[in-house]
């Protein structure tokens, strides 16, 4: 930003300034573009989507869980909000690759695994890295008190957030369907 900045007031008068500040420029709008947070009305339900994204797949697990992965773009909000009021129970960091987040192998990257305390029960919500994103930022450490919908970490780049819903929590969203953090209803009444 200081490069744009510096060059666009030096433009005027230097013709190579005025060529270093176009792309820095535009550099600079895209990251704030990026790294924008906007606010939101939290929607009222059970769970609520952790990420702003596209439901890449809705898949049972053997333990009666249902895994609603969201795949979040390079164009996406990549703040992170909780899916449930509840108590962070932990906060693990676990190291891996970086291959794209919408890959059958992102399994094994970079990620940091969150479990709520929550009225539901344990709840799971891991943030996968991918390939351009190789940084994931928590922004509160285990034993925070929560409300749903806070802000609670930010991926930067594209990743994917998957949720792991409990038992008996029926879906409300579908593969393909766009989703909101904290605005998309991710269960069923």
């Amino acid at each position: 930003m200081a490069t744009a900045a510096v060059s666009l007031a030096r433009a005027r008068r230097s013709g190579r300034a005025a060529a270093v500040a176009v792309p820095a420029t535009a550099l600079a709008a895209g990251m704030l573009w990026f790294f924008r947070d906007p606010e939101r009305e939290i929607t009222q339900g059970r769970v609520i989507s952790p990420a702003d994204g596209v439901v890449q797949s809705i898949m049972p697990w053997k333990d009666g869980r249902t895994r609603v992965a969201i795949f979040m773009s390079p164009l996406n909000v990549h703040v992170n909000r909780a899916p449930l009021a509840g108590t962070v129970d932990s906060v693990e960091h676990i190291p891996g690759g970086f291959v794209p987040a919408f890959n059958k192998e992102s399994e094994n990257n970079e990620r940091v695994v969150w479990h709520f305390d929550t009225e539901l029960g344990d709840i799971e919500m891991v943030q996968i890295a991918g390939a351009v994103a190789r940084r994931i930022v928590p922004y509160v450490p285990q034993g925070t008190k929560v409300e749903q919908g806070e802000r609670i970490g930010l991926i930067r780049f594209g990743s994917r957030v998957d949720l792991y819903l409990p038992e008996g929590i029926e879906p409300a969203v579908e593969v393909g369907q766009a989703t909101t953090a904290g605005v998309t209803r991710l269960d069923r009444d």
